[in-house]
């Protein structure tokens, strides 16, 4: 994957501040949006070219190539699946320098019919996810001119798997819950750390999937909001708050949900990290029209004028902008996708003899949140926060 490094600070830059508004169980995919914003941005004049400019970080006259050098850097992302789309009424003709800077993507055409375009926009959103997102999270009208769409699936498989566990929390919110716990154990101390946040301290946990795409679990201290924990996993991510790993802590407890520990061992054995978290399973649906300074889409929103000059001469507004997302964190692998789119108008008995070893230990048994990001280049791909994991069912083997 070759992205530039502006290209993902402006990238996280969105998740940050579009992670900073998380509230309860959520998902996001900024990847997702920021393309959309940024060919839009191209085409737009006036004041919401300003604001769509400042919301994707990116001059306007640069962010179509913003955008076609993420979308081409995604398309090399192993195990992730993206693509484009746009569709427009036969009667709309867009701008010859707009549609030629468009990354590849499928042209199709919208009818005037509302159950026949909306069948065929769901279609294409479940076909590019593999059925995970069944609908396009866009309002689709008769009058509706264009439509603007991004899908992407995202899957890896764990280099060392879990095991499923039952847990039933002592404490916390998720006390008396019955829940499919996660466990593994390794002597890779550095993949899990605590970093110090004005907001208090985060425990961080890195999970390697095989594809270069990893997920890091976040742990903030009790009361900590759930914008405050992601947005210093992004913090984290960028190094603005550095992380003491796990092979440098002291003994006792030093991070949420984090203790090190002199444990027993019949054999002598080199120091262990010992993981307990939850699996889950997180879908959401997020209206972009209702945090419209966020996405610079205030002014574009406005109908009674056109806003988009640099893609039609025919006067065009925001009429609805929506993504739908999803993950899923199992024993032996992440999964996630997104569609988002604009439209013009989401034990045993102790031998005699025992050995002291240093054990890392890190549980995840109340509300924590997850970055799914791209190794190399540390792109967050999807982001959430989890509240309702997974129960725990004897009568069925759940991944």
């Amino acid at each position: 994957m070759r992205v530039t490094s502006a290209t993902v600070r402006a990238v996280n830059g969105l998740s940050g501040r579009w992670a900073a508004t998380a509230e309860g169980g959520t998902v996001l995919s900024a990847p997702g949006v920021w393309p959309l914003l940024a060919l839009l941005a191209d085409g737009a004049a006036g004041p919401a070219r300003a604001e769509l400019a400042e919301a994707v970080g990116v001059p306007a006259d640069r962010s179509a190539a913003a955008a076609r050098e993420l979308i081409a850097a995604l398309a090399g992302v192993r195990g992730l699946d993206t693509a484009l789309a746009l569709w427009t009424k036969r009667t709309l003709e867009l701008r010859e320098e707009w549609e030629a800077g468009l990354p590849a993507c499928s042209h199709g055409v919208l009818t005037g019919d509302e159950t026949a375009d909306r069948q065929a926009l769901d279609a294409w959103a479940a076909k590019r996810t593999d059925g995970l997102i069944e609908r396009m999270p866009v309002k689709v009208r008769p009058d509706t001119e264009m439509v603007l769409a991004s899908a992407l699936a995202l899957r890896t498989r764990w280099l060392r798997p879990f095991e499923e566990t039952y847990r039933a929390p002592e404490a916390g919110p998720w006390q008396g819950r019955e829940l499919l716990g996660l466990w593994r154990r390794s002597t890779q101390l550095d993949r899990v750390g605590v970093a110090q946040t004005p907001d208090g301290h985060v425990t961080e946990l890195k999970v390697l999937g095989d594809t270069a795409v990893d997920v890091h679990l976040l742990l903030g201290e009790e009361g900590m909001t759930p914008g405050q924990v992601l947005g210093a996993g992004i913090g984290i991510l960028a190094r603005t708050y550095p992380v003491v790993p796990g092979s440098r802590l002291p003994y006792g407890e030093v991070g949420p949900g984090l203790d090190v520990v002199k444990a027993q061992s019949r054999t002598p054995e080199p120091p262990r990290l010992d993981v307990t978290t939850m699996a889950f399973g997180v879908s959401a649906g997020h209206d972009l029209l209702k945090r419209p300074d966020l996405f610079g889409l205030r002014t574009a929103r406005d109908a009674r004028q056109g806003h988009f000059p640099g893609i039609s001469a025919f006067p065009l507004a925001i009429g609805s902008a929506g993504q739908s997302a999803m993950a899923r964190f199992g024993a032996l692998g992440f999964r996630a996708a997104a569609v988002t789119a604009v439209a013009a108008a989401p034990g045993g008995a102790p031998p005699p003899v025992r050995y002291a070893v240093t054990e890392v230990r890190s549980v995840f048994d109340r509300p924590f949140g997850f970055l799914a990001l791209h190794r190399h280049s540390r792109l967050v791909l999807a982001a959430g926060w989890v509240t309702d994991p997974e129960p725990y069912r004897e009568d069925e083997e759940v991944h």
